[in-house]
């Protein structure tokens, strides 16, 4: 696996690296199919955060912790990530084993499936960016879907735990 380290208001050491490269490799053992990862480190406020990145077979897994020390960081999102393969595989093994009659293995079997309770659906409003973020704040929402007029496409926008916004748009 391709692992790659930037740095953001921090110098990565040889040292750092080597850290991470084992740390963020074991993730491999659970996926043999990831071809790279990428690791963003950064010091803001005196919080070291780390942000790795990992596409596998068109699926994203993200982590991103925030402590006072690097290597702490760097601990806690590689157990998050392999939080995230085990809900994937055990995912992937539900589907797969229902396909040809089996049941989950013990590894899975005490996983609690989240399901989906709710279906809700609305008109989407060309509307710009602007206009997108003054109705998810009068909605009181953390996300708001809609058409933007200056794209026509279906955007989605999302406030951010920094207080900002973000705007998701696809790409085709």
């Amino acid at each position: 696996m391709n692992i790659q380290v930037r740095g953001r208001n921090v110098e990565v050491t040889e040292a750092l690296k080597d850290y991470i490269s084992k740390r963020v490799g074991k993730v491999e053992k659970y996926l043999d199919n990831i071809r790279e990862a990428q690791v963003t480190l950064a010091v803001e406020r005196g919080f070291h955060r780390v942000e790795v990145t990992i596409p596998v077979n068109g699926i994203i897994l993200r982590g991103e912790e925030s402590t006072p020390d690097m290597y702490a960081s760097v601990d806690l999102v590689v157990e998050k990530l392999e939080k995230q393969v085990q809900k994937h595989k055990g995912r992937l093994f539900k589907r797969l084993g229902k396909a040809v009659g089996e049941t989950p293995g013990e590894r899975f079997a005490d996983y609690d499936y989240p399901q989906i309770v709710r279906t809700k659906r609305f008109a989407i409003k060309p509307m710009t960016v602007d206009e997108a973020v003054l109705q998810m704040n009068l909605l009181g929402h953390s996300f708001f879907v809609f058409s933007n007029s200056d794209t026509e496409q279906v955007n989605v926008l999302y406030k951010r735990k920094d207080g900002n916004y973000g705007l998701i748009e696809p790409e085709f």
